[in-house]
């Protein structure tokens, strides 16, 4: 009888146990798993994720700029991965919750972090790594900054990104088959940067502009804004776009107006700056005075429009 009791004392002790040790095993096993990156349906087979409209802080995870996928019938296009290896795991994620086929392109519209410092979350992949033949030097040239700024911005969120150059570069043009959807790839004149580089979905006919089009969100120049203007007169005549995808702000946008917004803006900017020059003023006199009524128009107008006016008065400047 004692035998008996003793026996069920311990079936007891180990059915009380399970649910709490079930418990540890599926929290431990959640933890293990990448968030999933939330992604809208633009097109059939075409998905986008939305940054927040800021500056990478701990807060937003450095998760500022719009990514996406294209999923064809033999593998999938990434598009942009993130401003963090995190967030290029929870991408990552939500390619796999919409279909199990390969990831065979990571796509890279330009250098800055926000939207390549995931890449490192597809390397299990072996996909070819895609961008302008002029990437490659400028992330090189950047990456010991970038990180470090990443990590002190960001702290442990930045834990495992890092810079990975691309593997395949693009000299002009290139099409990419993913299998009854063909990708077509171009390169562009130096504009927001001197790598920048939109996709074109032949299927649906949307093109991927990146950082050429800011939607809300200031334009920022970190390439030549006469450069820019003119890939913008050329973007605007492009055949066929039935819909377009800014790096920043809004996943559905007007077209042509939010192009002819940005547009409007940059001209603006490149007048203003003229006038400043010829008139003889300082850089620190044109960066105090001009474009103080942006504010308002444009997110984030307070951290980049002072830096905007710098970077066409150094370039404008030469012009005389």
């Amino acid at each position: 009888m004692r035998a008996l009791i003793a026996a069920l004392c311990v079936a007891l002790l180990c059915a009380a146990a399970t649910p709490s040790a079930n418990a540890a095993a599926s929290t431990a096993k959640a933890a293990s798993q990448p968030a999933v990156l939330s992604v809208t349906q633009l097109a059939p087979g075409l998905y986008a994720h939305r940054g927040h409209d800021d500056v990478a802080t701990r807060q937003n995870g450095g998760d500022i700029a719009n990514v996406g996928f294209v999923i064809g019938t033999r593998c999938v296009a990434v598009i942009d991965t993130g401003g963090t290896a995190a967030e290029g795991r929870a991408l990552r994620a939500a390619i796999r919750a919409v279909t199990p086929l390969p990831v065979c392109y990571v796509i890279n519209t330009h250098m800055h972090p926000d939207h390549i410092l995931g890449n490192a979350a597809f390397v299990d992949d072996h996909p070819q790594f895609v961008g302008s033949d002029k990437l490659a030097e400028a992330e090189m040239s950047h990456a010991a900054n970038y990180l470090r700024v990443l990590t002190r911005e960001l702290g442990d969120v930045a834990a495992g990104s890092r810079v990975i150059p691309p593997t395949l570069p693009v000299h002009d043009t290139l099409d990419l088959d993913l299998g009854s959807r063909v990708l077509a790839l171009r390169t562009w004149k130096t504009a927001h940067t001197n790598n920048d580089l939109t996709v074109y979905d032949k299927r649906t006919g949307t093109l991927w502009l990146a950082d050429l089009l800011f939607a809300g969100c200031l334009p920022v120049i970190d390439g030549s804004v006469l450069g820019w203007l003119d890939d913008l007169a050329t973007i605007r005549a492009l055949p066929g776009v039935q819909r377009v995808v800014p790096g920043h702000g809004p996943l559905r946008v007007q077209w042509p107006q939010a192009l002819d917004a940005e547009r409007d803006y940059l001209a603006r900017l490149a007048r203003d700056v003229r006038a400043a020059i010829r008139a003889g003023q300082t850089m620190q006199q044109a960066v105090d005075t001009i474009g103080v009524d942006q504010r308002g128009r444009w997110r984030l107008v307070d951290v980049y429009h002072r830096r905007n006016v710098t970077a066409a008065y150094a370039e404008l400047e030469w012009e005389q």
